[in-house]
């Protein structure tokens, strides 16, 4: 059986009428594919940010409670590799830069093809021209590092139209794939789009599909949030106006990058793959978009960037269904290596295969997820409990590696991609791990020291805090926090770390 994997950056499930009938953000393409296929009600993230969630699924382990964002460590088994190991002909096309930075080593390297759609975000592709910059740029500015701005602005000047846009490049050049590789044996294909990741620069007729007026020269489509001092300063002075704003431009994105998608699917129709290829459409997080005064995806992880939509089609289990099973990113790696009938390999950690709960099967009792640094987040599907870490307590990082990590959020000296302090030791911090890990000792300011409670039946907005209200509950779910920590094998201090000693 063929596999594509689609991966649709930033993608919330308020924006989809599958999950959202009350949305004015129209995405028919991914109305159509739901229809064929099993629509997961309760996916959620694991590891996160971008190459944390990556890494769980092409290795199939969590990170966050080992190190932050890096690359990909000697001992990790590689998806592609294990794939290709099976007869499988692999590619992936993608635009998301970070594959190619230092920071991101050995994640894309197994595949047999690939194809680099360069220039979104930061990528280092054209060189800013000197001169003036268009008042868009200049907004985005305001409250981001003009440089980078400028960069981005560099990379998309000479852009005429949607064509030439990150999506269009994406979908069709994995059309053009498939059109090459389909008939030539069993195939695992990775699309992965940056959209809807920020910028939130859209063309017409996106751009104000959605709006109520006034343009991005106005208002900012790239807040910020990484460094918490910026997020405040924006907060204070932006508008409802604003706001509103910001959210026509994703949704516009994402309209965008479903009709793409949407061309991409077709080809499946006319090379007549659907009854011998699985398809899996999801995200690694979802965005906020200023809702309890913030953006992105950081901690506390509410539902509305942790709960992720996620869409299977096979062909074994035709049909819109929807699956009520909590499953979560790093469970993306044994599906694929079972749905390639691939051994699964014995060092495999936390990942397991989605594909019973296709047919009805429950799978997880309750799913653990986090940002290094940061609180934990756990959740049965009925409560989730946010324990945040305890002031003045130690953090470490664990890798066989010595190297330069993307710390994205927030040291608490500033800056990112520090280098790390000495190592503090060298042992088998891990018994999965046949080789000996660094300690190294790391500081990151916490987003908040706050504890959070929610019934998520009653209050899926997550509204109301209980923890002082059910102290039962409350108890419970830290128990079971305990007990998912113990059995997915995390650093002793992580429990003093969380005052879960």
């Amino acid at each position: 059986m063929n596999i594509i994997l689609i991966l649709v950056d930033s993608l919330n499930k308020d924006c989809l009428s599958i999950y959202n009938p009350d949305t004015r953000c129209r995405t028919p393409s991914i109305d159509a594919f739901a229809r064929k296929g099993r629509i997961f009600d309760n996916h959620y993230i694991a590891s996160l940010p971008c190459m944390p969630a990556r890494r769980e699924i092409y290795s199939g382990r969590k990170e966050f409670l080992w190190r932050p964002w890096g690359p990909l460590e000697i001992f990790d088994p590689r998806l592609p590799q294990l794939v290709g190991a099976a007869g499988y002909n692999t590619g992936i096309v993608t635009d998301h830069y970070h594959y190619w930075e230092e920071m991101a080593n050995g994640y894309i390297q197994g595949f047999a093809s690939l194809n680099f759609i360069r220039g979104h975000e930061t990528d280092n592709w054209k060189v800013p021209k000197p001169g003036d910059v268009p008042d868009w740029v200049k907004k985005m500015s305001e409250f981001r590092a003009a440089e980078h701005m400028e960069k981005y602005y560099a990379n998309v000047r000479d852009f005429k139209g949607e064509e030439d846009f990150f999506p269009a490049k994406v979908f069709s050049k994995a059309g053009e794939w498939l059109e090459e590789n389909a008939a030539s044996g069993p195939f695992f294909l990775q699309v992965e789009s940056f959209d809807v990741h920020e910028p939130f620069h859209v063309p017409e007729p996106y751009a104000s599909m959605y709006s109520d007026g006034g343009s991005a020269a106005d208002y900012s489509i790239w807040p910020p949030y990484q460094v918490y001092a910026d997020l405040d300063a924006f907060m204070e002075q932006t508008t409802p106006e604003e706001l509103a704003f910001l959210k026509s431009q994703y949704m516009g994105k994402a309209t965008m990058v479903d009709k793409w998608l949407g061309l991409f699917l077709d080809k499946l129709t006319t090379l007549d793959l659907w009854d011998d290829t699985m398809v899996i459409f999801t995200t690694d997080h979802g965005h906020d978009l200023g809702q309890r005064g913030v953006f992105g995806k950081q901690y506390p992880h509410y539902d509305s960037h942790a709960n992720i939509p996620m869409i299977v089609w096979h062909p074994d289990h035709q049909s819109e269904e929807r699956v009520s099973a909590l499953t979560q990113t790093v469970d993306i790696f044994a599906t694929v290596i079972e749905a390639a009938e691939a051994p699964l390999p014995d060092e495999t950690r936390h990942s397991s295969s989605i594909l019973p709960a296709l047919g009805g099967a429950q799978h997880r009792d309750a799913v653990l997820y986090g940002t290094f640094g940061q609180g934990v987040c756990i959740t049965d599907g009925d409560w989730i409990l946010f324990k945040s870490p305890v002031k003045g307590k130690p953090l470490f990082t664990y890798s066989t590696m010595i190297n330069r990590p993307l710390l994205v959020d927030n040291p608490v000296d500033g800056r990112v991609g520090k280098l790390p302090d000495a190592p503090v030791g060298q042992d088998r911090y891990d018994p999965t791990v046949p080789l000996p890990m660094w300690k190294i000792p790391i500081e990151i300011d916490p987003r908040t020291y706050e504890n959070f409670l929610f019934n998520r039946k009653d209050d899926p907005n997550q509204d109301h805090n209980l923890w002082d209200a059910e102290p039962e509950q409350r108890e419970r779910m830290l128990e079971l926090l305990r007990e998912k920590i113990a059995q997915e094998g995390a650093p002793a201090e992580q429990l003093e770390r969380l005052g879960l000693a």
